[in-house]
């Protein structure tokens, strides 16, 4: 009946850590879901979980079920600062040691036994129990009582086969966690839409190439070139930081997907790799807020003698999207007429204004005020391009 209680809560145990593994709740829910596991299994009052790094062992979980909040932060406090070295002055040392399970059934007892934290905690009886994955050791399991005395062989054997577990759950986790970290990389470089596409199992079909019908914004700064000419180095970057950190907040809140920076020129387009409603509208609305935030850097701007200002240039149109570039430096860009139309439009576009094809005022015209300027000649194309001045978006 003993052996059946005990299949039953190891079997509780795997489930719960498993569920913390697969919550993507990261890698310290699912060392503490199997430090608590642990505890439970061998009647603990508390514990502490290190993993390796390098010859030391770092403390990465604790749980003290008796103690008040300050007595556990000071004893966690201690083993942060103290790690654990392969020798027998601990219980984690001694596991390090012979990678077997070891029992202190009296720290007090043990003249070998020397790591400070029995004061701050007071355990007696300690069991260590090895984490090993693939025949390496990467961590190590202490679990204590206030009373002196062995634990039974029974949960001896059920924390070490439940150890095996954890340390597959240990391995998952903290290919998660690097997963997630290289995605937070990829979002400072790259559109977040983009760094989840890497990511994604529909990623590599994506990136090959495909066609999609997008809409794409161009905009770059009026009186650039003069000022860079004259300004320092140190003030070019200052002002370029301060538009592309406003360019960047835009992109995430109209969920647009950034193709490129190039000095005061910014592509952004809609509708890919992340389907956007009504994404030529949408386009417009980012332009406006481009506008009227610009408006108030580039005051700031005047008052220093930089005289700068935001032009414009919207088009929609199919386009071939996907990795470009070369082996160890891939961008994800769009290419078509209508890129190049986006950015013709936004060099003809003066300060203040937003240009838009006839295509986007034709799927946006219930919905903004825009008045035509006319049948423009554009650098690259054959024939006129009728363009319109888009100026507020209808309530």
């Amino acid at each position: 009946m003993a052996q059946v209680e005990n299949l039953r809560e190891q079997q509780r145990a795997i489930s719960d850590v498993l569920r913390a593994v697969a919550s993507s709740a990261g890698l310290q829910a699912v060392l503490d879901e199997i430090l608590e596991a642990t505890i439970r299994l061998c009647r603990g009052e508390h514990g502490q979980l290190y993993l390796a790094d390098g010859e030391l062992f770092r403390i990465s979980a604790y749980i003290d079920r008796q103690r008040e909040a300050a007595r556990r932060s000071e004893a966690y406090e201690f083993s942060e600062a103290h790690p654990h070295a392969r020798d027998r002055t601990s219980v984690v040392g001694r596991v390090a040691l012979s990678g077997e399970p070891v029992q202190i059934p009296d720290v007090l007892a043990d003249p070998e036994y020397t790591f400070g934290t029995q004061p701050i905690v007071g355990f007696r009886a300690l069991l260590g129990v090895p984490v090993v994955l693939d025949g390496e050791l990467i961590g190590v399991m202490s679990i204590g009582r206030h009373v002196p005395g062995p634990f039974a062989e029974d949960e001896v054997e059920l924390v070490k086969t439940f150890a095996d577990q954890a340390a597959i759950a240990i391995a998952n986790a903290r290919l998660l966690d690097a997963l997630e970290r290289q995605r937070t990389e990829l979002s400072r470089f790259i559109s977040p839409q983009v760094a989840e596409l890497v990511s994604s199992d529909e990623g590599k079909r994506m990136l090959a190439g495909h066609r999609a019908y997008i809409s794409v914004v161009f905009s770059d700064l009026r009186g650039f070139t003069a000022f860079a000419e004259m300004a320092a180095p140190e003030e070019l970057l200052e002002v370029l930081g301060s538009y592309h950190s406003m360019i960047g907040e835009l992109i995430r809140e109209h969920n647009g997907t950034l193709e490129h920076f190039a000095g005061d020129g910014v592509m952004v387009f809609f509708n890919d790799p992340l389907p956007v409603e009504d994404h030529e509208l949408e386009a417009v609305r980012f332009a406006l807020g481009a506008h009227a935030r610009f408006g108030a850097l580039a005051r700031l701007w005047s008052k220093r003698g930089i005289e700068l200002g935001l032009g414009v240039g919207i088009s929609a149109g199919y386009a071939t999207l996907g990795r470009i570039g070369f082996e160890g430096r891939y961008d994800y860009g769009a290419l078509g007429p209508d890129t190049s139309l986006a950015s013709r439009l936004s060099t003809r576009a003066g300060a203040g204004q937003t240009l838009i094809s006839q295509r986007v005022y034709a799927a946006t015209e219930e919905q903004v005020e825009a008045e035509p300027v006319g049948a423009l000649e554009l650098k690259g194309f054959s024939r006129p391009v009728v363009a319109y001045e888009v100026r507020a978006v209808r309530n």
